[in-house]
């Protein structure tokens, strides 16, 4: 297994610090992925931590290019159908998340099968709030975009999510579901990005064999 990064911020970071800590071929980092060599390209797995824009400039080079892709990048829901097609149809294994936290995704799996019930029962009102650091470029948060739609498809409607930007905050996820005699909430707070990073690493190696495009929840499932 060789991994190569794309994007050397904070999470580019401290993904290479956790590469770095185990088995595992490191083949650098790039800001300027589309300038890497197809040769090399073709021996990684590369993790894509960098923009919305960027992501979607540079997804069909990493597609053609690499051995396969792990995608943290967030904001492009609205192309991910043009996106999973793409990879299928050039046969490159992608492994995408909103979040890699393995506890956001414990997560995902309590709001899908709570707002089930509710949803059954009916009577409840759902909602959602997250907050995260000033410099995080999409709102709502991706992961928020996840757990609404798994309300949304349990309960009907469209959940109201709320974003806030503010200070250094890692990430913290609430949904709540409003009933006429009580108030169902949860939350989930990360206390660093360490957590993505790792979730991140374990995708790649998740790889290894893997065919297709998947969301990381299903694969830890």
């Amino acid at each position: 297994m060789k991994i190569l990064i794309s994007g050397y911020g904070k999470m580019g970071k401290m993904i290479e610090k956790i590469i770095l800590s185990k088995d595992i071929e490191y083949a650098g980092w790039s800001e300027a992925i589309t300038e890497t060599d197809p040769a090399l390209a073709k021996e990684c797995v590369c993790i894509d931590f960098t923009t919305p824009a960027a992501f979607r400039e540079n997804y069909k080079f990493l597609a053609e290019n690499f051995k396969a892709v792990v995608v943290g990048t967030t904001g492009w829901a609205d192309i991910k159908d043009e996106v999973v097609a793409y990879f299928e149809k050039c046969g490159t294994p992608m492994i995408w998340a909103t979040n890699f936290s393995i506890g956001v995704n414990v997560f995902f799996a309590v709001t899908e099968h709570i707002s089930r019930l509710l949803g059954e029962a009916g009577g409840y009102s759902p909602y959602m709030i997250e907050m995260h650091h000033c410099h995080k470029l999409d709102a709502p948060s991706g992961t928020a975009k996840s757990l609404a739609d798994l309300v949304d498809a349990n309960m009907g409607g469209h959940v109201d999510v709320q974003s806030v930007r503010c200070g250094e905050i890692p990430g913290i996820h609430t949904v709540g579901f409003e009933g006429a005699n009580d108030r169902i909430t949860m939350t989930h707070e990360a206390f660093s990005h360490e957590g993505f990073a790792a979730g991140a690493v374990a995708a790649a190696l998740k790889t290894e064999g893997l065919t297709g495009v998947h969301e990381f929840r299903d694969l830890i499932r």
